[in-house]
């Protein structure tokens, strides 16, 4: 492991493109349960509340529990020293941008600026008719949130089940991918698509390839090049310590 890290640092310091790929893994430290498996939020409510047409036709149930989840829930999480490591990296001109699965902000909060939201995220509502944008703390949650200008009922602006990847999220993601010489991913499993294609596309394209994952993943025997198992906060502590010490 010692020397797998040294290795990573060693990339990392000589990449002149880094890019970070995260997923669920690297919020799970900050108190924000995974959606699958066994202890995943899957487990423990309907995922038809983010079906695009459940909730068109049951607006009331789906906001009870998307309020439960993203904002009540959600919204107590605060990032952890993984996203505060890689908004540091950033900072100092080593990684160029944080592609992310996630919709928890906690990147953003972090401190990071380039960051390409993949499948949206939490902090804004949008207006399915009329695609007028609402900060959700502008917004009173008690009650079905509508828009002022049509009236029609706000969502969450991530992706819902049966809707597509936000435009120009997909173009930067991939154009970063494209660009990178160096792809870091964390807390990623590699199990949902098209998100799990960057860094193969990546790697296509010449990169080389950090996961730091507490379990080997679909990632790690396919194109990983140096896996680094454990916790995430622990292992990006190390990393920017060892980056710090060589430059």
């Amino acid at each position: 492991m010692e020397n797998d890290l040294k290795k990573a640092i060693d990339l990392i310091v000589n990449s002149k493109y880094t890019v970070a790929f995260t997923g669920a893994g690297i919020s799970v430290e900050s108190g924000i349960p995974p959606f699958r498996g066994e202890t995943g939020l899957w487990s423990k409510y309907n995922p038809e509340i983010l079906d695009l047409t459940y909730f068109s036709i049951n607006p009331v149930e789906s906001w009870r529990v998307i309020k439960e989840i993203f904002y009540d829930f959600f919204g107590e999480a605060k990032p952890n020293d993984a996203h505060i490591a890689l908004a540091e990296l950033e900072k100092n001109g080593i990684v160029k941008a944080v592609i992310t699965q996630n919709i928890d902000n906690l990147h953003y909060e972090a401190g990071s600026k380039e960051v390409y939201e993949f499948h949206g995220n939490s902090r804004m509502l949008v207006c399915q008719y009329c695609s007028k944008k609402y900060k959700a703390t502008d917004v009173n949650l008690a009650d079905i949130p509508l828009c002022d200008h049509c009236h029609a009922v706000l969502k969450p602006d991530f992706i819902f089940f049966g809707e597509g990847i936000p435009e120009l999220a997909y173009k930067k993601s991939f154009e970063a991918a494209k660009n990178a010489d160096l792809i870091i991913i964390i807390g990623s499993t590699g199990e949902v698509v098209p998100a799990s294609s960057i860094p193969s596309f990546a790697k296509q394209n010449g990169a080389k390839i950090i996961e730091i994952n507490p379990e080997k993943t679909l990632f790690t025997n396919s194109i990983t090049d140096i896996f680094l198992q454990g916790k995430a906060t622990e292992i990006m502590n190390k990393i920017l310590i060892g980056i710090k010490q060589k430059l």
